[in-house]
């Protein structure tokens, strides 16, 4: 780990431990250290950019949430020290909503939700970031359903000539990362399972999934074996059927005492033109961020988390259609 503090025997150990630092040990400050001055945060929500919007965020989340835990469930990475490492670390979130903030007034609720962070990190430092959390699953879990807490954050936020817009690669800011992933099977075989499905070939689905596989999906959502596959992807892409994907980031590994895994950065940017997942066609240009993550098995492809924004995109949807 040349380049960083040697308390950290390797870079899963960097990523899971600054993030606990972080938030749980209530370490906000060596966010100073740990990240980049100039760092580019891009979620689904829009981009940040510098370290004083990071961490006045993080104030903001914790004094919402201020029990939240984060549970680094997997790193799956790439890289070297010396040139720079990409971590998408997986992570499962425990917290009660106790503030009042970004969600609206406190609610008392106790939430469970995962999160996916891509970061690039050199020298000690983190400073490019992709970020999704399954905000459908909060806000489910808070009595909503997306579609409602996004008209509601639209009026909260000003209306909609005033509140954010979510990210689109027109609001993107250029960071200092710009590779690709690695070379190895287990990331090829996951992105050319996305880029048929993508392409409505869902006969890759009884072919490449393990028949027990068990499956994370937006919203909490818990699936398991093909039909629960092929429902959601065929929701979203019949919502978006002549968006274009893109394979942004591709990873595999094979890890001693971990299973082969994955893990793929994606997007479809293009009209909400079909019936699917989001209700009837609107027309409204939209772009998701995906993150889909998987491990493999003798049998196929035997576990699989995939996130994007729910609230995100019904946001994209609502400004076109003005339906506030």
């Amino acid at each position: 780990m040349k380049g960083f503090d040697p308390k950290f025997r390797d870079f899963p150990d960097y990523i899971i431990g600054i993030t606990k630092e972080i938030w749980e040990d209530r370490g906000i400050a060596t966010l100073h250290r740990y990240y980049a001055p100039d760092i580019v945060v891009r979620s689904p929500s829009g981009v940040v950019v510098g370290n004083a919007g990071v961490i006045a965020a993080t104030m903001a989340t914790l004094a919402e949430f201020p029990d939240r835990t984060l549970l680094g469930e997997d790193v799956i990475w790439s890289g070297t020290p010396e040139e720079g490492m990409l971590s998408s670390h997986r992570i499962l979130s425990t917290a009660t909503h106790l503030g009042s903030g970004a969600f609206g007034p406190a609610t008392g609720r106790k939430l469970r939700y995962r999160i996916i962070a891509d970061c690039h990190a050199i020298a000690n430092q983190i400073n490019d970031e992709w970020l999704i959390r399954d905000q459908g699953a909060i806000v489910r879990q808070m009595g909503w359903e997306p579609k409602d807490f996004a008209r509601d954050q639209i009026a909260r936020e000003g209306g909609a000539g005033a509140c954010p817009t979510p990210f689109t690669p027109a609001t993107d800011r250029p960071g200092p990362y710009g590779g690709r992933g690695n070379d190895n099977e287990w990331g090829a075989r996951l992105a050319d399972l996305l880029t048929r499905l993508m392409a409505a070939d869902f006969a890759a689905i009884p072919q490449v999934y393990d028949r027990a596989a068990l499956l994370e999906y937006p919203g909490g959502a818990t699936g398991h074996s093909f039909a629960d596959a092929d429902r959601f992807w065929m929701g979203l892409r019949a919502a978006f059927p002549d968006a274009a994907f893109t394979l942004h980031h591709v990873i595999g590994r094979d890890d001693p005492m971990m299973p082969p895994r994955a893990a793929v950065r994606w997007s479809l940017h293009g009209r909400h033109s079909g019936w699917g997942a989001f209700g009837p066609p609107s027309g409204a240009e939209v772009h998701v961020m995906g993150i889909t993550q998987a491990e493999f098995g003798p049998w196929g492809l035997r576990r699989e988390w995939t996130l994007f924004d729910e609230t995100a995109i019904w946001k994209q949807i609502l400004l076109h259609t003005g339906d506030l």
